[in-house]
């Protein structure tokens, strides 16, 4: 059996619509989804010294990354670092690995440092810049904060000559709002916080991943819509999840619409994990 086999075929669909792999082909541009990628865009092309988004697990943040990074331009030398960890010292060794920078990772830090600042200066002699994209930057601590802000130092007289992007879970904007990081907090030039979709936003986004598959996109009732916000939080990868079981079932059952009895036959059923409500989230 393969993934068409669950209903893709049934419904006459090219692919599953609901697959939890961040697809930027398929990002859906809600108010906030827009504004988080013209906060990214702003970021780079102004040359901020950092940049800030952040948002829920599932809020579509890696999918924006992926869009950021079809959108660079070729000037721009990018190093992606994911789930950094570490103390001081190994940060670094993230950021140089990152860059394809050949490094002994065991020798001192001062040495590092100097290999990162050459490179640096290097590709800006060159007429390039280099943009560190740091995902699932909550996991940083505060000694971590504190030595990017460090490596944001290696400038020109007027130019900024290493740029960051981090991006993050909400953890992440609070921590930054610690006394202890004021400095790293004053050379954040652009943050935005995507919050979760309203039901209208659902209801969109719903329509938007239905038709890019070749569906009509009515393939839910208003009823179900209203579930399926209700109980995903408006969390895109939740409303993924709940949107894949549903339509499962109705094409076990052999119906073509998904209806609101079908959502609560999903919900009953327990195979689906309904968002925890955290204060603070309302939809935008």
């Amino acid at each position: 059996m393969t993934s068409n086999d669950l209903y893709v075929e049934y419904f006459g669909f090219t692919e599953r619509p609901f697959t939890l792999l961040p697809d930027p082909d398929f990002l859906f541009w809600s108010r906030a989804h827009r504004r988080a990628f013209s906060v990214l865009e702003f970021g780079v092309i102004t040359r901020a010294p950092i940049t800030v988004v952040t948002g829920e697990v599932g809020a579509g943040k890696t999918t924006l990354i992926q869009k950021l990074l079809q959108a660079l331009d070729d000037d721009i030398t990018l190093g992606l670092i994911s789930n950094a960890q570490g103390g001081r010292g190994e940060l670094l060794q993230w950021v140089l690995n990152s860059l394809s920078i050949e490094a002994d990772l065991n020798g001192a830090y001062v040495s590092m440092f100097q290999q990162l600042q050459d490179y640096v200066i290097e590709e800006y002699a060159s007429g390039r810049r280099v943009v560190l994209l740091i995902d699932e930057a909550q996991n940083l601590s505060v000694e971590g904060l504190e030595e990017l802000r460090m490596l944001t130092n290696i400038n020109s007289n007027k130019d900024e000559l290493l740029q960051l992007i981090l991006v993050g879970q909400p953890e992440l904007r609070q921590m930054i709002m610690r006394p202890e990081l004021r400095q790293f907090a004053q050379r954040v030039t652009a943050t935005y916080h995507i919050g979760a979709l309203d039901r209208a936003s659902v209801a969109g986004y719903v329509q938007h991943r239905l038709n890019h598959v070749g569906g009509s996109g009515n393939e839910f009732t208003s009823e179900a819509i209203a579930l399926i916000h209700e109980h995903s939080r408006g969390i895109p990868r939740l409303v993924n999840k709940l949107c894949d079981f549903a339509m499962v079932y109705a094409a076990t059952e052999e119906r073509r619409v998904v209806d609101g009895a079908i959502i609560e036959e999903v919900l009953e059923d327990g195979i689906f994990l309904p968002a925890v409500h955290l204060a603070g989230d309302a939809a935008e």
